[in-house]
């Protein structure tokens, strides 16, 4: 998917790092009516997680005209998967949500998926409690969006996730709408976690170094992202925040599959904190022009002056102690050069994976790229 098979090099050589590890994404979609012009098939989602054999977590993408016959479709891809696909089902709050709840949890369904900015709902609504309350009963997780287009939630799933304790929460795209203040107190909510589904590597460092691992999740957000590039990312600012192979471990599947089992989850110990998260000047300069191209590259406009800027920036000498990360840095942005541009976001998308996985590269120069 995207430029994941362009990736392969780089996912290959960060899970060399990591060892071998049975992925289980928190957070995929299948639909072909999400306004955003994405789409994405069951076939293609099983097709996207085939190379790097990865099981998934699966719900609806946006659907306008309400989520029942979607949550079906789920339902049923996840039961003709052998076992690669677990279904979480999507509802809107003020569509009779608890009865869909318990129609598609006795369909087969093993959570939930609730997302504020598409369904334009706060989590103060009184229904909120509602669907909490029966989650609760059985155990289930709720992922929720936490990332672009939203106010803070967090307080709200702070104070749901402490009167209903059964229940699990997973912030999806790193919690970033409250990650500035959350890290400080979730801690104390053991049924909270964050999934790793996101764009930005900063916000991955931080959650990494300051959120305890047990309560991280690896996820991609299929067809927004990809596992390759979703592995690059997570996984190599897993390892510059200093995380073991046992946390490693819990974050690549193992936590989710207890959460998703309504086990007991495990204790990983606390988050590392910051002091692992060395930054390289030098590098430092290339990421941050990969980081403009990346973001000139999703909005449609070219990038090609500040890539340019990043590869001259990758000229630090053969001699020099950055040469390694530069010289992978290089070669991504030969690969990003041979990427046509698209004209639609999903088409975009290649280009930009290959340029936040070059940051990434960049933001981690304690790991090693050879």
């Amino acid at each position: 998917m995207y430029a994941d098979d362009l990736l392969a090099p780089w996912f290959a050589q960060t899970m060399s790092l990591v060892g071998p590890q049975a992925l289980f994404d928190a957070h995929t979609h299948i639909g072909v009516n999400d306004p955003d012009t994405f789409r994405c098939t069951a076939g293609e989602l099983l097709a996207a997680l085939a190379p790097s054999d990865s099981r998934a977590v699966v719900f609806p993408m946006h659907e306008p005209g309400g989520y029942p016959p979607a949550n079906d479709h789920v339902i049923a891809a996840a039961a003709q998967s052998d076992g690669r696909l677990v279904a979480f089902c999507r509802v809107d709050p003020r569509s009779d949500p608890v009865a869909e709840v318990r129609r598609c949890v006795a369909a087969g369904a093993r959570g939930i998926k609730l997302h504020p900015r598409a369904e334009r709902f706060g989590l103060g609504e009184p229904s909120m409690r509602e669907i909490v309350s029966a989650a609760h009963d059985a155990r289930l997780p709720i992922l929720i969006h936490a990332g672009r287009g939203i106010p803070a939630l967090g307080a709200h799933v702070l104070e749901l996730a402490a009167d209903f304790p059964r229940a699990r929460f997973i912030l999806a795209h790193a919690g970033v709408c409250d990650l500035a203040w959350i890290w400080r107190v979730v801690g104390e909510h053991p049924n909270v976690f964050f999934d790793t589904a996101w764009f930005s590597v900063p916000d991955l460092l931080v959650l990494f170094s300051h959120v305890a691992p047990g309560q991280i999740l690896y996820a991609t957000d299929i067809p927004f992202g990809a596992p390759a590039f979703g592995s690059v990312l997570a996984f190599r600012c897993a390892l510059q925040a200093g995380l073991t192979s046992e946390q490693i471990a819990s974050v690549a599947g193992g936590q989710l599959e207890r959460i998703v089992a309504g086990e007991d989850v495990a204790d990983l110990g606390p988050a590392p904190g910051a002091g692992a998260l060395r930054t390289d000047p030098l590098l430092a300069r290339i990421g941050h022009y990969l980081v403009q191209a990346s973001l000139m590259a999703m909005g449609g406009v070219d990038p090609a002056e500040q890539s340019e800027l990043a590869r001259l920036a990758c000229r630090v000498g053969d001699d020099a102690p950055q040469a390694p990360i530069c010289r992978s840095i290089l070669a991504l942005l030969d690969l990003h050069l041979a990427i046509a541009n698209g004209e639609t976001l999903q088409e975009r998308f290649s280009r930009v994976h290959v340029l936040v996985a070059a940051a990434a590269l960049a933001a981690t120069p304690d790991v090693p790229v050879d």
